[in-house]
């Protein structure tokens, strides 16, 4: 099994999210974060103030599949959020070593699986 985590772009969650479904991902969590890469932050006047916007309003998916559908999440993801320019987010992907569905004690791929 394997955890995909992505960073992306707020306007690009309904995208995102799309594209998941049509590769028969049923679930996924969601998050708001804030952060910065290369994109660092801005600068900003408020009420004749000038300050500086260090952190950056982001979207963080993780998303738990088996091995198989590693290749097809990351590439629905790939095509779905990327806009070409800076700041388009991340991808990352780690081993999961173990999954438990907490309503039925399901474990493994079936604890992932839309099944049950």
């Amino acid at each position: 099994m394997k955890k995909i985590e992505a960073i992306i772009k707020p306007f690009k969650l309904d995208d995102a999210k799309e594209a998941l479904s049509a590769i028969g991902i049923q679930g996924l969590t969601v998050s708001e974060v804030k952060g910065f890469g290369r994109q660092k932050g801005h600068t900003e006047l408020y009420r004749g103030a000038e300050y500086v916007v260090d952190f950056l309003p982001k979207i963080k998916l993780e998303i738990v599949v088996t091995d198989d559908m590693e290749e097809k999440v990351t590439n629905a993801l790939l095509e779905s959020c990327q806009t070409g320019r800076i700041g388009d987010g991340k991808i990352f992907v780690t081993q999961i070593s173990q999954a438990l569905r907490i309503r039925t004690g399901e474990s493994g791929d079936a604890a992932i699986s839309g099944a049950a």
